[in-house]
């Protein structure tokens, strides 16, 4: 399948790399399809609107930078999507590039999304150590000053 990107054009997508958020994202819950390519810079991914050609979204694991992070939902939100056991799911954090400022992370509202099915899902975390803007780079810096 050929999907227009706003990051490389169009290209040319594998069926496993769909992905459908029943629910849709938070601000965009009327979008449900999207594809998650690989960026030109590891460790990051695009996650592309296979509906909006400019809706793209920059993903990073949280477990990178923040190796303590922990995504604690109900199995009932987990079953919205599929996921019965932990290791089934990705998890993301969406990336925040602006011009003139840090890179930061959403830890807040992770995507999960279920590896089989296809299937993701935004959630919002009550824990107050996750935040909306993470410092990546700082937290990355942190850690490895951290003792062992």
């Amino acid at each position: 399948m050929k999907v227009l990107s706003k990051a490389y054009g169009a290209v040319e997508v594998d069926d496993r790399q769909r992905i459908t958020f029943p629910g849709g994202l938070f601000g965009f819950e009327s979008l449900k399809s999207y594809v998650l390519l690989d960026a030109e810079r590891q460790p990051f991914y695009w996650l592309q609107s296979t509906e909006v050609e400019q809706l793209a979204f920059i993903l990073v694991s949280p477990f990178l930078f923040r190796p303590d992070y922990e995504v604690d939902i109900g199995d009932e939100d987990m079953k919205e999507i599929g996921v019965a056991d932990p290791n089934e799911a990705l998890i993301f954090s969406i990336v925040t590039i602006p011009q003139d400022g840090v890179m930061t992370a959403n830890l807040q509202g992770p995507l999960i999304i279920n590896r089989g099915a296809r299937l993701g899902m935004q959630a919002v975390l009550s824990d107050p150590r996750w935040k909306t803007k993470h410092d990546i780079m700082g937290e990355l810096a942190s850690a490895r000053k951290a003792p062992c």
